[in-house]
This record gives C-alpha cells, sequence and structure tokens, in this order.
C-alpha cells in the first residue's frame, strides 16, 4: 500500500504534512493495518491517484469527477481555514501584478492567462466559469501558458510573463506564509465561484474495511494549524458534480475552453 497527500506539499509545511500521515498511520496500525512507514513523493500524480494500493491521497476535484471517482473513493473533504474557504468549500483567488492599475477582470480581455493545468479545478474550471460572461462565446485571451503549479502560475506574473491567474486560496495561503515576497508581488483582482475543497481518497481496489478504517482515523484527526486544516467534513460523492456544473455553465455561455 501506498500514501501520498502532494496537494500542498510546500518545503516549508512538509513537516507539518509528515506529522498528519504519522498520526494517520500510527491509528491505521493500531488496528491492524499495514500502512506505510511514510508518504512518497516521486511518482507522477496520476500514477499515484491510479495506484491499487492507494491508501491515502488527496487529488482535485476536477480529476476527481471526471475520471477518478471510477477507481477510488472520496474519504473525506479537508476543512481549511483560509480566506477563501468556507466549511469544506473553497474558491480561488484571480490574481494579477501587484503595479497593474486594472483593477477588474473584464480588463484583461486580450492578455496572458496563466494555468497550473488544463486539469485543475481551482486552476482552470473555475477560473473559465469567471471569464465565461465576460467572453461573448469567443476567446478572451491571446494566450494561456501551462505552468505545471499554482506557485509556478505565481512566479510567472510576478516576473511579467504573465497578466492574470487563477490560484487556489489554500495554496494562496500556504505561499504567503512561505514565499511572502512572490505573493507580495500580486494582488487579488476576483474571487471564483466556490466549490468543494480537494477530497481525500483511497483506491476502490482496497477491501471496503480498510477504506473504512482511514475515513474513521480522518474523522478523529485533530487540527493541523500550519496546513491550516481545521477538520474533515463527509461529504457524499454527488457533491462534487458541483465541478461538471460549473464546466457545464461556462459552455451554455459559448465558452467551453479556457482561451
Amino acid at each position: 500500500m501506498i500514501a501520498a497527500l502532494p496537494m500542498y506539499d510546500f518545503p516549508w509545511v512538509r513537516a507539518a504534512t509528515d506529522r498528519l500521515w504519522t498520526t494517520m498511520r500510527n491509528r491505521l496500525r493500531a488496528q491492524g493495518i499495514a500502512a506505510p512507514e511514510a508518504l512518497i513523493r516521486d511518482r507522477p500524480l496520476y500514477e499515484v491517484w491510479g495506484h491499487e494500493g492507494l491508501l491515502l491521497g488527496q487529488t482535485c476535484g476536477y480529476p476527481f469527477w471526471t475520471t477518478l471517482r471510477r477507481k477510488t473513493e472520496i474519504l473525506g473533504t479537508p476543512i481549511y481555514g483560509f480566506s477563501g474557504c468556507e466549511g469544506p468549500n473553497h474558491c480561488s483567488f484571480i490574481l494579477a501584478h501587484r503595479d497593474e492599475e486594472r483593477t477588474t477582470l473584464a480588463e484583461f480581455r486580450g492578455d496572458r492567462a496563466a494555468v497550473n493545468g488544463f486539469d485543475s479545478n481551482s486552476g482552470m474550471n473555475l477560473f473559465r466559469a469567471s471569464v465565461a460572461p465576460l467572453a461573448d462565446g469567443k476567446p478572451f485571451f491571446a494566450d494561456v501558458v501551462e505552468t505545471g503549479g499554482h506557485a509556478l502560475s505565481v512566479v510567472a506574473i510576478a516576473e511579467g510573463r504573465a497578466d492574470i491567474a487563477a490560484i487556489d486560496c489554500v495554496s494562496y495561503a500556504l505561499l504567503a506564509r512561505g514565499a511572502s515576497q512572490l505573493v507580495g508581488a500580486t494582488k487579488i483582482l476576483a474571487r471564483t465561484p466556490l466549490s468543494p475543497a480537494l477530497p481525500f481518497i483511497a483506491s476502490r481496489a482496497l477491501p471496503p474495511a480498510t477504506r473504512a478504517a482511514v475515513r474513521q482515523a480522518l474523522r478523529e484527526l485533530p487540527p493541523f494549524p500550519e496546513l491550516g486544516l481545521s477538520g474533515v467534513a463527509f461529504l457524499p460523492e454527488t457533491a462534487y458534480v458541483r465541478v461538471e456544473e460549473i464546466e457545464r455553465g461556462a459552455a451554455e455561455l459559448g465558452y467551453p475552453r479556457l482561451a
């Protein structure tokens, strides 16, 4: 079996993430489950998410709803205490450079956008939903650059290689703690709609009793202030249909692709 918590694994919170796993591991081992000693950090995301021995993982809501729900089960949804979070839901902040004089998203028509990945709910899907009412069914940006990560999107704005990006509010808060100079080079223009936060998952190939034990360990998890984690909610899988509703809403406005 494997465990991985890659979504907010910035270097300055890595020790806290490891302590979270140690808490989970010890409780699972006390129930006779052979939980792995440490989190893995050296495998591609989709390899981790698709692993039949995934005991505990965390994924983005967009890939979960579009592909992973056939192979994985939601164990819980984290509740973060940062600005932009409401219970188990979160939004993204749309950022521009701090020296940018424009103050509204509509003013960025024809500019360069950065996106962490086109399979990202917070960086793409929620961003697309915010742009769709302004786009008139046409491409809104002159270019959309895929950076590979929220932090890299912020770097692109700070360095002038992109004009605008949507950054999930948890990433933003953690970056503000550990990379304050970088975040200080940006400003918040707007907030996107809300959607459920990044779920904890396990492989459906694991025995139901094993998945239930992990869910119970999450239920008993104490707060981890270093991560902004105050608790875990237990939403039905159908809560993540919100991701599809947001996507469909943009398509109905004639803007099916962030462009």
